[in-house]
């Protein structure tokens, strides 16, 4: 019996005090997850990982306010559902012009069934529930981001913010439970830092799992404290006891490097599961047990992700985004990739030709030239590459026909002006 096998059998078998698992929602223990991660945890992403062996998925976290408003749609083009609205632009958008609406969530209901958990960021119970009602049903659980500590998160009272507001933090958990499971019949759980000592950690976790939720992520370092800082795992067993106590599923986070690491981990630590997030965005196949191969070669995960990518249509910054990741920066392709514009030319540019048709179709389905072959609005000569290459004399004649003289930019000059003046007029 493998080592996985043995684990999983002696989570089963153990008398384990649990709270009780929604109808349509899922038990965290004995898990091995993606991390809710901005960027990096789009459907594409979260495809991979399960394509790759992981148990559930996070999607990166979604501001409550950004939700609500939004239209359900199903895509049959894409097989995706997704919430869109139209883009706020304000004056940017001329009168008359046909705007796209923006895609705020997508999910796969097929392949990413009883498998997706929504992350929902938020500081108000109000809005957190109006929120989570609109993805509920196509979701297995909703997960409120308290650990986050990026400022675009916290500046809102958001995230790692609702640390130093446990009050408020639990009046969210407590009206997502009182509100989504009756009426949706999933768990709603929370995600979490370690606090400065072990007391003031302990503290807030014995309040959070006595709100009625049914798994804590906690990932093991304090706020300020960085991905490249190396993960404090001296609170975790105090945690997992603490959880253990309430029923609570224990999840941890921080420096999980891939599954077969992940349950040695469980067993150490006395947690019900973990989650990875670094290493999966560099390499999802870091799901596979070693014992079915392990890690993959890039080229390989690669291709798998461009699949997904195309059969979803996904938006072209966030799959170049990605490339970047999972493509290692001393291999040729790196800058060729970097450099790319379109599907067409990165399937090119990989390799990929049984994939260039549908790179096409894709293309121009968002609205992208496959062959970059646009003119640009303003096609000047690149005078600091001239200069760089020793045409220094070319790079002064072309800047110099580049520049506007300043009646033409719309400045009017003042012949007998005080120099105040005329310092006002050039401002």
């Amino acid at each position: 019996m493998s080592f996985y096998a043995k684990l999983m059998r002696a989570i089963m078998t153990t008398e384990i005090k649990t709270v009780p698992i929604p109808r349509k929602g899922v038990d965290y223990r004995g898990k091995i997850v993606l991390a809710p991660m901005v960027r990096s945890g789009e459907l594409p992403s979260r495809l991979l990982a399960l394509h790759y062996g992981a148990d559930l998925v996070w999607g990166p976290e979604t501001v409550d306010r950004s939700m609500i408003g939004t239209t359900r749609r199903y895509n049959p083009e894409t097989g995706t559902i997704d919430w869109t609205r139209k883009p706020s632009q304000g004056s940017k958008i001329p009168p008359g012009a046909e705007v796209k609406d923006s895609i705020i969530y997508r999910v796969h209901p097929e392949k990413e069934a009883g498998r997706l958990i929504f992350q929902i960021g938020t500081s108000n119970p109000d809005t957190a529930v109006q929120a989570a009602r609109l993805v509920a049903p196509d979701v297995a659980g909703i997960d409120v981001n308290a650990g986050c500590p990026k400022p675009f998160s916290t500046h809102d009272g958001m995230g790692a913010a609702l640390l130093r507001t446990p009050d408020k933090l639990c009046a969210i958990l407590e009206a997502l439970v009182a509100n989504i499971v009756p009426e949706f019949e999933i768990g709603i759980s929370v995600k979490i830092r370690i606090l400065e000592t072990a007391e003031k950690t302990e503290a807030l976790v014995r309040r959070l799992v006595a709100t009625g939720i049914t798994g804590l992520t906690v990932h093991c370092r304090t706020t300020p404290m960085r991905p490249r800082e190396q993960a404090i795992r001296g609170q975790l067993r105090m945690i997992a006891g603490v959880c253990r106590e309430a029923g609570v599923a224990c999840v941890m986070n921080g420096d999980v490097g891939s599954r077969d690491e992940a349950l040695k981990l469980i067993e150490e630590y006395g947690v019900d599961g973990a989650m990875i997030a670094t290493q999966a965005e560099k390499n999802p196949s870091c799901f596979r047990p070693k014992a079915d191969g392990g890690h993959l070669p890039w080229a390989d995960v690669v291709k798998q992700y461009m699949l997904y990518a195309l059969e979803v249509e996904n938006r072209f910054g966030n799959t170049k985004f990605m490339l970047t990741q999972m493509i290692p920066g001393k291999a040729p392709v790196f800058r060729e990739i970097s450099a790319c514009k379109s599907y067409t030319r990165t399937c090119e540019m990989l390799g990929l030709d049984d994939l260039a048709e549908r790179a096409r179709e894709v293309d121009l389905s968002l609205d992208i030239d496959p062959d970059n072959t646009r003119k640009k609005k303003n096609n000047k000569f690149n005078t600091t590459a001239l200069a760089a290459s020793g045409q220094t004399a070319k790079s002064r004649i072309v800047e110099s026909a580049n520049k506007k003289n300043l009646s033409d930019r719309g400045i009017q000059i003042l012949s007998e002006a005080p120099a105040g003046e005329a310092a006002t007029a050039l401002a």
